[in-house]
Protein backbone atom coordinates (compact mmCIF):
# COMPACT_ATOMS: atom_id res chain seq x y z
CA UNK A 1 0.00 0.00 0.00
CA UNK A 2 1.35 3.71 -0.86
CA UNK A 3 1.22 6.01 2.19
CA UNK A 4 0.86 9.38 1.04
CA UNK A 5 2.08 12.31 3.25
CA UNK A 6 -0.48 15.18 3.19
CA UNK A 7 0.82 17.34 6.05
CA UNK A 8 3.25 21.16 5.05
CA UNK A 9 6.31 19.60 5.68
CA UNK A 10 8.11 22.87 4.29
CA UNK A 11 6.24 25.13 6.81
CA UNK A 12 7.13 22.57 9.53
CA UNK A 13 11.00 22.62 8.56
CA UNK A 14 10.26 26.77 8.26
CA UNK A 15 8.94 26.92 11.63
CA UNK A 16 11.54 24.32 13.21
CA UNK A 17 14.47 26.77 11.68
CA UNK A 18 12.39 29.60 13.01
CA UNK A 19 12.33 28.30 16.66
CA UNK A 20 15.99 27.15 16.11
CA UNK A 21 17.04 30.63 15.22
CA UNK A 22 15.52 32.22 18.25
CA UNK A 23 17.16 29.89 20.70
CA UNK A 24 20.15 30.51 19.25
CA UNK A 25 19.34 34.19 19.50
CA UNK A 26 18.09 34.11 22.91
CA UNK A 27 21.17 32.24 23.78
CA UNK A 28 23.58 34.71 22.39
CA UNK A 29 21.63 37.18 24.36
CA UNK A 30 22.15 35.40 27.52
CA UNK A 31 25.85 34.69 26.68
CA UNK A 32 26.13 38.86 25.79
CA UNK A 33 24.07 39.91 29.24
CA UNK A 34 26.69 37.47 31.07
CA UNK A 35 29.45 39.29 29.80
CA UNK A 36 28.74 42.23 30.38
CA UNK A 37 27.53 41.65 33.79
CA UNK A 38 31.06 40.03 34.13
CA UNK A 39 32.62 42.57 32.81
CA UNK A 40 30.59 45.34 34.98
CA UNK A 41 31.67 43.11 38.30
CA UNK A 42 35.36 43.47 37.17
CA UNK A 43 35.09 47.02 36.04
CA UNK A 44 33.70 47.18 39.74
CA UNK A 45 36.16 45.56 41.75
CA UNK A 46 38.61 47.63 39.61
CA UNK A 47 37.42 50.51 40.67
CA UNK A 48 36.90 49.62 44.10
CA UNK A 49 40.55 48.45 44.58
CA UNK A 50 41.72 51.75 42.82
CA UNK A 51 39.87 53.47 45.24
CA UNK A 52 41.53 51.50 48.09
CA UNK A 53 44.61 53.16 47.44
CA UNK A 54 43.45 56.11 46.27
CA UNK A 55 42.24 56.41 50.03
CA UNK A 56 45.59 54.87 51.18
CA UNK A 57 47.81 57.13 49.55
CA UNK A 58 45.57 60.11 50.46
CA UNK A 59 46.27 58.96 54.12
CA UNK A 60 49.95 58.44 53.69
CA UNK A 61 50.11 61.75 52.48
CA UNK A 62 48.55 63.16 55.49
CA UNK A 63 50.67 62.06 57.58
CA UNK A 64 53.93 63.12 55.45
CA UNK A 65 52.51 66.30 55.11
CA UNK A 66 52.26 66.13 59.12
CA UNK A 67 55.58 65.30 59.73
CA UNK A 68 56.84 67.75 56.88
CA UNK A 69 55.49 70.18 59.11
CA UNK A 70 56.62 68.83 62.01
CA UNK A 71 60.91 69.55 60.35
CA UNK A 72 59.35 72.73 59.31
CA UNK A 73 59.10 73.88 62.44
CA UNK A 74 61.85 71.88 64.01
CA UNK A 75 63.89 73.68 61.73
CA UNK A 76 62.61 77.05 62.50
CA UNK A 77 62.80 76.13 66.28
CA UNK A 78 66.81 75.46 65.31
CA UNK A 79 67.29 78.77 63.78
CA UNK A 80 66.01 80.85 66.34
CA UNK A 81 68.32 78.76 68.90
CA UNK A 82 71.36 79.99 66.55
CA UNK A 83 70.23 83.04 66.26
CA UNK A 84 70.09 83.61 69.49
CA UNK A 85 73.31 81.78 70.11
CA UNK A 86 74.40 84.47 67.69
CA UNK A 87 73.29 87.28 69.20
CA UNK A 88 74.46 86.41 73.03
CA UNK A 89 78.16 85.39 71.42
CA UNK A 90 78.20 88.87 69.80
CA UNK A 91 77.03 90.63 73.45
CA UNK A 92 79.75 88.60 74.87
CA UNK A 93 82.47 89.58 72.29
CA UNK A 94 81.23 93.44 72.17
CA UNK A 95 82.00 93.73 75.56
CA UNK A 96 85.56 93.11 75.08
CA UNK A 97 85.61 95.40 72.02
CA UNK A 98 87.06 98.58 73.69
CA UNK A 99 89.69 96.94 74.84
CA UNK A 100 90.99 95.37 71.67
CA UNK A 101 90.09 99.12 70.44
CA UNK A 102 92.42 100.75 72.73
CA UNK A 103 94.74 98.28 72.52
CA UNK A 104 95.43 98.09 68.76
CA UNK A 105 95.70 101.70 68.58
CA UNK A 106 98.54 101.89 70.59
CA UNK A 107 99.86 99.27 68.12
CA UNK A 108 99.15 101.46 65.51
CA UNK A 109 99.67 104.65 66.24
CA UNK A 110 103.39 105.45 64.84
CA UNK A 111 105.48 108.19 66.46
CA UNK A 112 104.67 111.81 65.68
CA UNK A 113 100.70 110.76 65.94
CA UNK A 114 98.62 112.26 68.90
CA UNK A 115 95.06 110.99 69.25
CA UNK A 116 93.03 113.40 71.46
CA UNK A 117 89.66 112.33 70.79
CA UNK A 118 87.64 109.01 69.91
CA UNK A 119 83.83 108.39 69.43
CA UNK A 120 82.36 105.16 68.68
CA UNK A 121 79.27 104.41 66.95
CA UNK A 122 78.36 100.90 66.94
CA UNK A 123 81.27 99.08 64.80
CA UNK A 124 82.46 102.97 63.17
CA UNK A 125 85.28 104.73 65.33
CA UNK A 126 85.97 108.56 64.48
CA UNK A 127 89.23 108.96 65.58
CA UNK A 128 90.65 112.94 65.90
CA UNK A 129 94.27 113.73 66.55
CA UNK A 130 97.24 115.70 65.77
CA UNK A 131 100.32 114.76 63.77
CA UNK A 132 103.73 115.76 63.01
CA UNK A 133 103.48 115.60 59.11
CA UNK A 134 100.99 113.85 56.19
CA UNK A 135 103.44 110.87 56.03
CA UNK A 136 102.86 110.09 59.73
CA UNK A 137 98.96 110.15 59.04
CA UNK A 138 99.49 108.04 56.23
CA UNK A 139 101.35 105.41 57.28
CA UNK A 140 98.48 105.33 60.99
CA UNK A 141 96.10 104.58 58.14
CA UNK A 142 98.19 101.68 55.99
CA UNK A 143 98.92 100.62 59.69
CA UNK A 144 94.92 99.80 60.09
CA UNK A 145 94.21 98.67 56.72
CA UNK A 146 96.98 95.88 56.26
CA UNK A 147 98.56 95.21 60.09
CA UNK A 148 95.13 95.56 62.24
CA UNK A 149 93.79 92.52 62.87
CA UNK A 150 90.61 94.26 64.23
CA UNK A 151 90.46 97.20 62.16
CA UNK A 152 89.57 98.09 58.63
CA UNK A 153 88.63 100.36 56.44
CA UNK A 154 90.26 103.38 57.66
CA UNK A 155 88.84 107.08 55.73
CA UNK A 156 90.84 109.86 55.79
CA UNK A 157 87.87 112.84 57.19
CA UNK A 158 90.15 115.65 57.24
CA UNK A 159 93.26 117.11 57.27
CA UNK A 160 94.67 120.57 58.10
CA UNK A 161 97.12 122.80 59.72
CA UNK A 162 96.40 123.19 63.31
CA UNK A 163 96.26 126.47 64.96
CA UNK A 164 98.79 127.49 67.66
CA UNK A 165 98.36 127.79 70.75
CA UNK A 166 99.71 129.60 73.64
CA UNK A 167 102.32 127.79 75.07
CA UNK A 168 101.84 125.40 72.93
CA UNK A 169 104.73 123.93 70.57
CA UNK A 170 105.25 126.12 67.82
CA UNK A 171 106.43 123.44 65.21
CA UNK A 172 104.50 123.41 62.28
CA UNK A 173 101.27 120.24 63.23
CA UNK A 174 98.16 119.01 61.30
CA UNK A 175 95.18 118.49 63.32
CA UNK A 176 93.34 115.17 61.23
CA UNK A 177 90.46 113.13 61.76
CA UNK A 178 89.80 110.03 60.42
CA UNK A 179 86.97 106.74 60.75
CA UNK A 180 87.94 102.89 61.20
CA UNK A 181 85.79 100.16 61.23
CA UNK A 182 86.10 97.38 63.98
CA UNK A 183 85.66 94.16 62.47
CA UNK A 184 83.47 91.43 64.34
CA UNK A 185 84.90 88.92 66.59
CA UNK A 186 84.79 86.61 64.85
CA UNK A 187 86.09 87.60 61.52
CA UNK A 188 88.93 89.51 64.09
CA UNK A 189 89.83 86.31 65.47
CA UNK A 190 90.12 84.22 62.13
CA UNK A 191 92.46 87.23 60.86
CA UNK A 192 94.34 87.54 64.35
CA UNK A 193 95.35 83.81 63.75
CA UNK A 194 96.07 84.48 59.90
CA UNK A 195 98.85 87.04 61.10
CA UNK A 196 100.36 85.21 63.62
CA UNK A 197 100.85 81.97 61.06
CA UNK A 198 102.13 84.75 58.64
CA UNK A 199 104.34 85.86 61.42
CA UNK A 200 105.77 82.32 62.35
CA UNK A 201 106.01 81.28 58.64
CA UNK A 202 108.01 84.22 58.40
CA UNK A 203 110.43 83.56 61.36
CA UNK A 204 110.89 79.84 60.04
CA UNK A 205 112.36 81.37 56.82
CA UNK A 206 115.64 82.32 57.75
CA UNK A 207 116.18 78.86 59.38
CA UNK A 208 114.92 76.55 56.66
CA UNK A 209 117.07 78.94 54.15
Amino acid sequence: MILINLLPHREARRLERKRSFFAALGLAALIGVGIVLIWFAVLQALTQAQSSRNDYLSAEIKKLDAKIKDIADLKAEIEALKARQTAVENLQGDRNVPVYLLNELVKQTPEGVYITSLRQTGNLVVLAGVAQSNERVSEMLRNTANESPWLEKPELIEIKAAKAAPGRDQRKLLDFSLRVSIKRPAAAAEAASAAAGKGKAAKRAPAGS
